[in-house]
């Protein structure tokens, strides 16, 4: 992480550790590095940059990917149906990678705005009306 501070010497970095509060820091934060899972559908919905990176036992890995299932892990890519975001998994997943992929996000506005486009039609594309549909339910039982 040290290396990041020194790319970047005339910018302040301002890092807070939080527990418990997942959400909040996701809306507080410029870029999110998260591992894969519902936390990076969570990111794509607050329309935040993305890292998804994530690890696991190589004998998982080698099953998993022999059985070919999906190009891409995270969620957003999978929504998406391309490589919205960057995934960096097992043996991608070093702190260098993470951090040139996060300062490379970061620095490509074109890319963000394109991003952030994405994100919204994901988003569309998810939202169902839940609570008039919640209301509608329980008012068949009233």
């Amino acid at each position: 992480m040290h290396q990041i501070f020194e790319t970047r010497p005339d910018d302040q970095v301002n890092m807070q550790i939080m527990f418990g509060h997942a959400h909040d820091a996701m809306e507080a934060a410029d870029i999110i590095i998260v591992a894969s899972g519902t936390a990076t559908l969570e990111a794509a919905l607050l329309k935040k940059p993305i890292v998804i990176t994530y690890r696991m036992p190589n004998l998982s890995w080698q099953i998993l990917k022999r059985m070919k299932y999906l190009p891409y892990v995270g969620l957003p890519n999978v929504l998406a149906d391309r490589f919205l975001v960057p995934e960096l998994l097992q043996n991608d997943a070093t702190p260098q990678k993470i951090a040139d992929a996060t300062l490379r996000l970061l620095s490509d506005k074109s890319y963000l705005v394109e991003l952030k486009q994405s994100f919204t039609s994901i988003h569309l594309s998810l939202k169902q009306d839940s609570a008039k549909k919640a209301a509608k339910a329980v008012l068949n039982y009233l």
